[in-house]
């Protein structure tokens, strides 16, 4: 069992300098979609060869600390047999487990979600503690939908949630991301999403506080503060950083090692440069780093199409996505550097 000693070495080696995380964490049915969106059937093998595609990505560590897998994911092996675990760990890269149920709808509350998987929760970390996992994790989901939601009620039971899972990851000595998304859908201001997503990261710090939560030993997986997709009132990359650090200095403890950001459906150059426009704003007291999904697999994801004769050129644009989020840790990438892919 992971000492807190250790949980935080774990945490700091996630968020170390020019390293980000690849999330590879879709469900079945996210998974299908994006596979489905270049002609491939989200078969298991398809499913596995997707996931070998990206994790034997030579020089993939250099920029990658950690991924977030699903359980079908951890479970699988590369097309020589390799376990993923194995594969991970022999890259220098950490191996992680997304261990919610998924959002549910809210009872009393039908417009609005809790995240569920709980139950059962201290067993399957064991589980996945044992096959190789070093890091887990959980994901709200926060609405903004007019001046009522996301409601007290909401943000109460979905942080009492995470801490609940963080807590126990601790326990079982895996770290834990905590993940509450303030969804980037709608026709909010920005100004409405900095409200909502300070009010997010205030209860859900009480909530984890409130349960013993090691601060040291977790990271965040926040959203940045943005516009609604249908706001009329867009803002640059600049605005877009600045209002987000302000949100993160004004609710995130010092002691949090790393903060990991989703990329919520933005573009993969967006994504880059906004955590890029963050970095510039440094030193900060956390790590800022990145989460990413899709801002990291939508070029690979194009390229490949399900066709092994592509599997070259998709691991080639993967690393280079990769290379460009690790520049923007340090505040180092330009638009201008893309031309290289």
């Amino acid at each position: 069992m992971a000492t807190t000693q250790q949980l935080q070495q774990v945490a700091r080696a996630l968020v170390a300098p020019g390293k980000g995380i690849l999330a590879a964490d879709e469900s079945t049915g996210s998974i299908q979609k994006r596979l489905e969106s270049v002609g491939v059937d989200s078969t298991e093998e398809n499913r596995r060869a997707y996931r070998d595609m990206l994790f034997t990505t030579k020089g993939a560590g250099e920029f990658i600390s950690g991924v977030i897998m699903f359980d079908e994911t951890i479970r699988q092996a590369t097309k020589d047999g390799t376990p993923f675990v194995k594969a991970l760990n022999d890259a220098g890269i950490i191996p992680g487990i997304k261990v919610d149920t998924g959002a549910k709808q809210l009872a009393k509350s039908p417009d609005e979600t809790v995240t569920e998987g709980l139950d059962g929760l201290r067993q399957r970390l064991i589980e996945y503690r044992e096959i190789g996992a070093k890091f887990t994790k959980w994901r709200a989901v926060i609405d903004i939908k007019g001046d009522d939601i996301p409601s007290a009620y909401a943000l109460d039971v979905n942080a009492h949630a995470l801490a609940r899972y963080a807590s126990l990851c601790q326990d079982e000595g895996l770290v834990p991301i905590v993940e509450p998304e303030v969804l980037m859908d709608g026709d909010h201001t920005i100004d409405r999403c900095f409200e909502v997503t300070t009010n997010t990261l205030t209860v859900v710090f009480e909530a984890l506080a409130a349960q013993r939560v090691d601060f040291d030993g977790m990271l965040l997986k926040p959203n940045m503060v943005v516009p609604g997709k249908k706001s009329s009132a867009q803002v640059d990359d600049a605005t877009i950083a600045a209002r987000t650090v302000e949100a993160l200095t004004k609710c995130v403890p010092a002691a949090v090692p790393g903060v990991v950001f989703l990329s919520g459906g933005m573009s993969d150059e967006d994504a880059t440069a906004r955590l890029n426009e963050m970095n510039k704003l440094g030193p900060h007291p956390w790590e800022l780093s990145f989460s990413y999904g899709r801002a990291l697999q939508a070029p690979t994801l194009k390229a490949w199409k399900g066709e092994p004769a592509n599997v070259e050129e998709g691991q080639r644009l993967f690393y280079h996505r990769a290379k460009m989020n690790s520049l923007a840790r340090t505040g180092k990438y330009s638009a201008d550097m893309e031309s290289a892919a």
